[in-house]
């Protein structure tokens, strides 16, 4: 079902316009100092339903309706198929309605590992985990596209084509992103349900002219080096790379968890 629908609705939801005033307010404070940075929800609301009573909508399409312009921004500016965020969004938020996400604005569980910023803590594989905390929902679906675009181990992704959403569910598996064996399976009936793959053919449709980007790959060479940065951790240094904790200690020859500022790992390209 997608949100074009001329069903005859009159007056938008609190809960819509609490979502905006929120965006507006943030968008405002941030704007002067990064211009390009933000974009106006309601440029990706179809005309015809913005004054249209959304209290007929479950809360699915409530969420593709809040976000799903958002998703294409970040496909334009990242590559990353629109489709696979909104579904993505929609199982790891609950629809925007999870404790985790009504606490934090933190739609895909994103973990501290270095983070400044204000968190939360929330029962998950472990109890009381550190979670970032964001100011409006778009500043998560951007650490989103930055966790996919930025790690190794998600590189082979975007030689997938941006409108094969079956290969990125199934890629994203296979990357290690989620223990769930039926990931794949989850996000594929999400996008074909509410046929979500119309988003990523609609920004496809615009772009049909510009490549959307891909990660800048890294020349193997067997081993590299990195040099520890402040906030770093085995854990994040391990995802950044593409290899498990345990593999960045065995070939460090670490007995133990601590790194200093500076100090040099050897890691695997």
């Amino acid at each position: 079902m997608m949100m074009s629908c001329g069903t005859s609705k009159k007056a938008k939801t609190a809960s819509v316009e609490k979502n905006r005033d929120q965006y507006r307010k943030t968008q405002t404070e941030e704007k002067q100092s990064e211009p390009n940075k933000y974009i106006d929800l309601e440029d990706h609301l179809d005309e015809d339903i913005q004054d249209e009573d959304l209290t007929n909508l479950n809360a699915v399409e409530l969420y593709i309706y809040n976000y799903a312009g958002i998703a294409q921004e970040e496909m334009r500016l990242y590559g990353i198929p629109a489709s696979i965020t909104i579904a993505q969004g929609i199982l790891e938020s609950g629809s925007g309605n999870g404790n985790l996400t009504r606490r934090s604005n933190n739609h895909f569980g994103i973990k501290c590992n270095g983070w400044e910023g204000e968190k939360v803590y929330h029962d998950d594989d472990e109890a009381q985990e550190c979670f970032r905390k964001y100011t409006n929902p778009q500043f998560s679906f951007r650490d989103h596209s930055l966790f996919l675009f930025e790690r190794t181990r998600y590189n082979f992704l975007f030689d997938y084509d941006s409108d094969n959403y079956k290969a990125w569910a199934r890629g994203l598996r296979k990357a290690g992103y989620a223990t769930d064996p039926r990931y794949p399976e989850k996000l594929i009936s999400l996008i074909e349900r509410y046929q979500l793959n119309e988003f990523d053919r609609a920004v496809l449709g615009k772009t049909a002219n510009i490549p959307l980007p891909k990660p800048k790959r890294l020349i193997s060479t067997g081993t590299e080096f990195y040099n520890v940065k402040k906030g770093d951790t085995l854990y994040n240094i391990s995802e950044k790379f593409g290899i498990s904790v345990e593999e960045l200690k065995v070939i460090n020859k670490l007995g133990h968890d601590l790194i200093q500022i500076g100090q040099q790992l050897k890691v695997k390209n």
